[in-house]
């Protein structure tokens, strides 16, 4: 026989195959994940705090909303592929709709409520969404929006509130009475088919279309249940802070569907007091948000002292976790941070900075504060401006690239070919891996700074800046600077009652950062503006910079 290297560094053999004698034609689908909920009806609930106060239903009781949904939808006439949009918070109803719309064979399209009017109307035009389910306290922000949306044919209202000048309105809970109890037929589905739609949040051009299939999701709720990964199991009461229309709430839904974990939804109430009263009175014991909201709680516990101690592991992503953060949630509450690094593009897990047992002290930390390792059938690399593989030396940096089976292959109805690199997703993350490999993001590549033809790291000059007890955020944007190119201005808000001047938060940097990432300016500024999920918008500070409009600046003297 005639053996010859294949793409992926195996070695291809010419002549017979010989099949395994494994049911491969299993469907991964998420009818398989609904059929598990089914069959053990009572393994896990889903809280929802209201603003009434706190309903309770069993994943049984669920599945039986659920197949009322399926039949509903198909008295609505949807079609096997059209997608169905929500535009709602986290809660039972928009679980429920997770599974009856992608099961059904439609796609569910979650619709990110944070968006610009104009690029929220674009998403559901673009998606052609024939059905927006959506809560009612959120009919006033759409029902202006209604006359530009070419596709929509009903709005399902889901709750009792007034619905004002928002059209072609259907009831939730009328279409659930009206389809009737017992189980819904479903259609037999290939785990290839489109399950949901997610569109990145935009912050340069219009959001684009990531179309996950049912395979793709199924096996990444499995990856979310690793021990070496996010570890959600049975036992786990999850607070679901992550909006459920950013990146499928991280995959959490599924994941806890399938492992049978407990899901306990925030609504609207995402203020600290009320998630710190959830953890408490429902004993919650992993959580997910973003590091924003994680510092708005840490704010709260310290000054009321909520038990937090049910709370095993709080999973954060979306940004770089501040070590001083996690330190601060560790120390004072004895509740331990767990890094996650993925994009809408990557389902959204990639890598998880979960550490080994056996480390502790410094080791662990450094462990910790770095992206983490990539989880299985995650693979990752490193690419520089030439497209030539980096060594994973913990010093050489590149682009990170990864590839898997719930990494995207492309946009829903975009050519964006730049992105995709043969078989490779071009995150735009810039980084350094060690020879462990673990994974050190220090700059989204349109973040970067190059001052006098080298490199500074805007992340690691924020995470400094923020372990100062007066900061309470820092963003770090490149400005022009005619002798160096760039140098670094670091945009400060300082915490309430605290004071703290530019030299001083230099002289603090020193020796904690290499000497010429020092800023000579700063912008102490009331809000780093955020994006729709949460993170810094650079971008907007980089135009208040460009149009002389960004506040508070001030140089420090040489």
């Amino acid at each position: 026989m005639l053996s010859r290297p294949s793409p992926d560094g195996t070695t291809e053999t010419r002549g017979p195959m010989l099949p395994g004698l494994m049911q491969d034609d299993f469907q991964l689908t998420l009818q398989y994940v609904l059929r598990r909920m089914r069959s053990f009806p009572d393994d896990g609930q889903v809280v929802t705090l209201t603003d009434e106060g706190t309903t309770r239903a069993s994943h049984g009781q669920v599945v039986e909303r659920v197949d009322r949904l399926a039949r509903a939808l198909s008295t609505l006439g949807v079609k096997r592929g059209e997608r169905v949009g929500t535009f709602a918070w986290n809660s039972q109803r928009h679980f429920e709709c997770y599974f009856a719309i992608p099961c059904v064979g439609a796609v569910l399209h979650t619709i990110n409520l944070r968006l610009f009017p104009e690029q929220i109307a674009y998403v559901i035009n673009h998606a052609e969404d024939r059905i927006v389910f959506i809560d009612d306290s959120l009919a006033p922000a759409l029902a202006p929006l209604a006359p530009a949306l070419e596709h929509v044919e009903h709005f399902v209202v889901m709750g009792d509130g007034p619905t004002g000048d928002l059209p072609r309105v259907l009831r939730y809970e009328e279409l659930l009475e009206a389809a009737g109890p017992g189980e819904a037929e479903y259609p037999q589905l290939d785990e290839r088919e489109a399950s949901a739609l997610c569109y990145t949040s935009g912050t340069t051009g219009n959001p684009k279309g990531v179309l996950y299939s049912h395979r793709s999701t199924t096996l990444h709720s499995a990856a979310v249940l690793m021990s070496g990964s996010l570890a959600i199991g049975s036992e786990d009461s999850l607070l679901l802070v992550v909006p459920m229309f950013h990146v499928n709430a991280w995959g959490l839904p599924y994941a806890a569907a399938l492992s049978g974990a407990t899901l306990i939804m925030p609504g609207r109430h995402l203020g600290a007091e009320s998630l710190a009263k959830l953890i408490e009175s429902e004993r919650a014991t992993a959580m997910a948000c973003v590091p924003t909201l994680y510092a708005d709680l840490l704010r709260h516990a310290d000054a009321h002292k909520p038990d937090l101690r049910s709370l095993k592991c709080a999973i954060s992503g979306g940004a770089a976790m501040p070590r001083a953060l996690a330190q601060a949630f560790e120390e004072r509450h004895g509740v331990s941070l767990l890094q996650a690094w993925g994009m809408t593009e990557t389902s959204p897990l990639c890598t998880v900075a979960r550490a080994p047992a056996g480390a502790s002290g410094e080791e662990e930390w450094a462990i910790r504060t770095t992206q983490g390792r990539p989880v299985p059938f995650v693979e990752l690399r490193l690419v520089d401006d030439a497209g030539e593989q980096v060594a994973w030396d913990g010093s050489s940096t590149g682009e990170i690239e990864v590839r898997g089976p719930w990494i995207a292959s492309g946009y829903y109805k975009e050519d964006v070919l730049e992105k995709f690199d043969a078989g490779w997703l071009r995150t735009g993350d810039i980084a350094h891996v060690d020879p462990a490999g673990w994974v050190s993001i220090t700059d989204r590549s349109k973040d970067v700074i190059k001052s006098g033809g080298e490199w500074i790291s805007s992340v690691e000059l924020e995470n400094q800046l923020m372990s100062h007890p007066a900061v309470r955020e820092a963003a770090v944007i490149a400005a022009p600077n005619e002798r160096w190119s760039e140098r670094p201005l670091a945009c400060v808000v300082v915490e309430d009652g605290a004071q703290v001047s530019a030299a001083e938060l230099v002289e603090y940097l020193r020796g904690r950062v290499a000497k010429w990432w020092l800023p000579e300016e700063f912008a102490f500024v009331t809000e780093v503006p955020k994006t729709s999920v949460g993170k810094f918008d650079k971008r907007r500070l980089r135009a208040a910079l460009a149009d002389g409009q960004l506040e508070g600046r001030t140089r420090v003297a040489d």
